[in-house]
């Protein structure tokens, strides 16, 4: 595939799997790039295949069978999500129950063969002719979420102003965002989830397909946005274009009018039944869904209103002998999907009027050439009584006069011609003067006009409730996010619950009259660090508060280092009792200076109530008592050191002088 393929105006690429099974490893494909003239051909991976729609970005992946490209459904939706917003993925053999491409490729003209880029290149023509079915899974809703790019983390010296930066970082996007789709036209909903200093989230949901959206997904610093289509409950398929085909119809009578629209390769293409509708809304009904050749009842002779419907399309009728019998209708529709008795009898009389002339369209066929429009011989010959021959040079003096651009002598007709002339011509003039057509074309126009009315006011009402739809959404999506607040808010309060507690329990072991702690009046309150390290002091000094005159319990005294024995000097406790490990001598030397006293927590009873706990007085006052009587020792010892140290320079110094 070369460069040139990505300067094209339309692009459409067709494939077909080269080698290989997209369940096993390493799929290979035939791709054939197609821009209207010229064509591209190579063979590439199912990874270098991605690489390359991502690069030139058709307008169109055709394929005939679209599980080349996925496994299952879920693979499916995931390819459909990687492609480029402006690429279509194509079927071109139809929806659900697609056929073969050959019988596809035959029925437009298009050139076919068995090799994979030969089918590669039929995919191609076909979907650039507009046949075909878009495969989608997503709607034209998008979510825009605007979210936090960081986690927030667990704790620290700077974690209230580091969390506040991320949340008002969130908050700015979220403007920006909305601003832009604000600039662009769109509708959209916003759902924010406040937090602390900000947005901890933004979702806008948008009513526009993602390549209309004017925000790109991705992380930026403190924030993340994510784009992401609405998904639809399953895998649907659209028409590239409504085509209206020639079609086989059957319409049943009566105080409920029914009618069926059947393909001339005998796919049924919709049913339909009202109670109210009149003849010129089921006749605009099949107007859009093909062009009839055959009307059809399941009776006979043919109804009045059967033969309303056939006369106002120019169309061939078609009755049974006899009334069709129900258990032959219901045999003859039974692999087809109705919902009413009229339904049913409507596609019957279709499908029975399709056999009837089934080898005449087989014949039709065969004879006409693949780049002639096989439905509009049929039409012609079929309804108009007309020759395949005579219908085949009718359209070939049309082109040659079309290409030719000028007047040229009117040739010498056949008998067989002059004849179909002159029964043109009294169809003409007989149908000049019908005055049932032209009453018909009365009552039409009075119908349209007040039927337009009806669909003024039929618009206004469902843009009404389209706008209480949409209130009734919001409303529930502000419902979900106060629910979500509150739950929020519960989880707090919870939270704050539990602090509560913890502060009464504080409260009691602060004061004198513990109630129902201190029993006997002997208990001092004793406050718990984990580790002798600057994180620990400072956790336990937000939980609960340091002040002078604490008794500090260090679970794990070993490995504190200067700072962190002044840290916990400045708060000036009464005493720290230590376990878990000695102090380091640097911390050990820090406390003795400050007269801190430092006593073995093995000689003081604690009683852990929670994150808090308690001790005898008198065992404290010992432990204090015990570390003064060691302590003066201590201070004696240094002292002498110091005399034993002074004598000693002095007697170094006399030596000195003496030599």
């Amino acid at each position: 595939m070369n460069d040139r393929t990505s300067a094209l105006d339309t692009l459409v690429f067709g494939v077909d799997i080269q080698s290989g099974d997209v369940r096993g490893d390493s799929p290979s494909y035939a791709v054939v790039a197609f821009d209207g003239e010229q064509f591209d051909r190579d063979v590439v991976s199912h990874r270098k295949l991605r690489r390359l729609l991502d690069r030139e970005e058709p307008s169109m992946l055709a394929t005939d069978n679209m599980y080349e490209l996925a496994a299952d459904k879920d693979e499916l939706v995931h390819f459909l999500r990687s492609l480029p917003a402006a690429t279509k993925l194509v079927q071109v053999t139809g929806a659900e129950r697609p056929e073969p491409l050959s019988r596809v490729a035959s029925r437009h003209g298009v050139p076919y063969g068995k090799k994979p880029m030969e089918e590669a290149e039929a995919a191609a023509r076909l979907a650039a002719a507009n046949v075909g079915q878009e495969v989608t899974a997503f709607g034209d809703t998008t979510t825009v979420k605007v979210s936090r790019g960081r986690s927030t983390g667990k704790g620290g010296w700077s974690q209230d102003r580091y969390t506040r930066r991320i949340h008002g970082s969130v908050k700015r996007r979220t403007r920006e965002v909305e601003d832009r789709l604000q600039q662009a036209g769109l509708d959209f909903e916003k759902d924010v989830t406040e937090k602390y200093g900000g947005y901890a989230n933004a979702v806008f949901t948008v009513e526009a397909p993602p390549s209309d959206i004017p925000v790109s997904s991705g992380r930026s610093g403190d924030t993340r946005v994510e784009i992401e289509r609405e998904r639809r409950d399953g895998i649907e398929f659209e028409p590239l274009v409504k085509r209206r085909d020639h079609v086989v119809v059957g319409i049943d009578p009566g105080t409920t009018t029914a009618a069926a629209v059947v393909g001339l390769d005998g796919r049924v293409l919709d049913v339909y039944s009202t109670r109210t509708a009149d003849t010129a809304d089921v006749i605009e009904w099949l107007i859009e869904r093909g062009r009839p050749i055959v009307v059809a009842a399941d009776v006979t002779p043919m109804p009045e209103t059967v033969e309303k419907f056939r006369r106002s399309f120019d169309a061939a009728g078609w009755t049974p002998n006899t009334d069709l019998p129900i258990d032959e209708k219901l045999h003859r529709t039974r692999e087809a999907s109705y919902e009413n008795d009229h339904e049913r009898d409507a596609l019957a009389a279709a499908l029975f009027a399709l056999d009837d002339h089934e080898d005449q369209i087989e014949r039709i066929t065969q004879k006409v050439p693949r780049d002639v429009e096989r439905g509009k011989v049929i039409s012609r010959v079929v309804a108009g009584e007309e020759s395949v021959e005579a219908v085949l040079r009718d359209l070939e003096d049309d082109d040659g006069e079309e290409e030719a651009g000028e007047e040229h002598e009117e040739r010498e007709l056949t008998e067989e011609e002059a004849e179909i002339r002159r029964l043109r011509t009294r169809v003409e003039r007989l149908e000049s003067h019908v005055e049932d057509l032209n009453e018909t074309i009365d009552e039409r126009d009075a119908t349209i006009e007040e039927y337009e009315e009806k669909l003024s006011d039929a618009k206004r009402e469902e843009r009404r409730e389209a706008r209480e739809r949409r209130e009734v959404k919001r409303l529930e999506r502000e419902n979900n996010r106060l629910q979500r607040r509150v739950d929020d808010l519960e989880a707090e309060n919870e939270e704050l619950d539990g602090k509560l507690e913890r502060l009464k329990a504080l409260w009691k072991l602060d004061h004198s009259n513990f109630a129902d702690v201190d029993t006997d009046g002997d208990l001092v309150p004793v406050k718990v660090i984990d580790q002798f390290t600057r994180d620990a002091i400072e956790t336990a000094d937000e939980q609960y508060g340091l002040a002078a005159g604490d008794v500090i319990y260090l679970r794990d005294a070993s490995g504190a280092g200067r700072s962190t024995a002044e840290r916990l000097a400045a708060v000036e406790p009464r005493v720290v009792l230590r376990s878990g490990g000695d102090l380091s001598e640097v911390a050990d030397g820090i406390l003795f200076e400050r007269e801190i006293p430092v006593a073995p927590a093995e000689d003081v009873t604690i009683q852990e109530v929670d994150e808090l706990a308690v001790a005898r007085e008198s065992e404290v006052a010992a432990a204090i008592e015990d570390w003064e009587r060691r302590a003066e020792e201590r201070r004696k010892e240094r002292k002498a050191s110091m005399v034993d140290q002074i004598i000693s320079e002095h007697r170094a110094g006399t030596r000195g002088d003496g030599d």
